[in-house]
């Protein structure tokens, strides 16, 4: 579930609480923590709603100045289903955290090396990490299609193995790009 940076903004202060998707389905879950770029971002209460059911009070607690904004900001497919869902912020990238360490003690060591060599391992692309680290390291926020012409990876497939090598603190996503952390 993707959110512009206003709106992050503006769930992080408080003053954002809904947010309006329209999906065949619902593709979050109630209790769900969201990482985002102002932090983790809390999922709660989600009900479908008529567009008719939509009020003017709503659109503004979503970030928007009035309900024609928020009923413009759907893409129009009528077959789908509109979902109210309840938003808060729930605390700091935890994440920043581990990438900004820069001395390890050698069983955290063993243990991230321990993790690298797993993913390695129980991919279908054995031995990926070092080549895409090393890929970022000396190509600092260049765009995953540039990182897997660079590896020969598919894009789809990269950028969700770079998430693996964020979540262990080793990348930075930027507006452009990756590079990697302090870690």
């Amino acid at each position: 579930m993707l959110f512009k940076e206003v709106h992050l903004n503006g769930i992080k202060s408080g003053k954002i609480t809904l947010a309006f998707r329209k999906w065949q389905k619902a593709s979050v879950k109630c209790g769900s923590l969201l990482h985002t770029s102002v932090g983790l971002i809390e999922i709660g209460k989600i009900e479908n709603i008529s567009e008719n059911c939509i009020t003017e009070q709503h659109a503004i607690e979503a970030g928007f100045t009035d309900k024609q904004q928020l009923l413009k900001s759907f893409t129009h497919n009528s077959t789908e289903t509109i979902f109210k869902i309840s938003v808060s912020y729930h605390s700091a990238e935890p994440r920043v955290k581990l990438r900004e360490q820069t001395e390890l003690s050698e069983k955290v060591f063993t243990d991230l090396k321990k993790k690298l060599e797993r993913l390695d391992n129980y991919s279908k692309k054995q031995h990926w990490t070092n080549k895409v680290l090393s890929t970022i390291n000396d190509n600092p926020n260049l765009h995953d299609k540039g990182i897997a012409e660079l590896t020969g990876f598919e894009k789809e497939w990269l950028k969700l193995n770079i998430r693996k090598l964020k979540n262990l603190g080793l990348t930075i996503s930027r507006n452009v790009g990756y590079e990697l952390s302090p870690l």
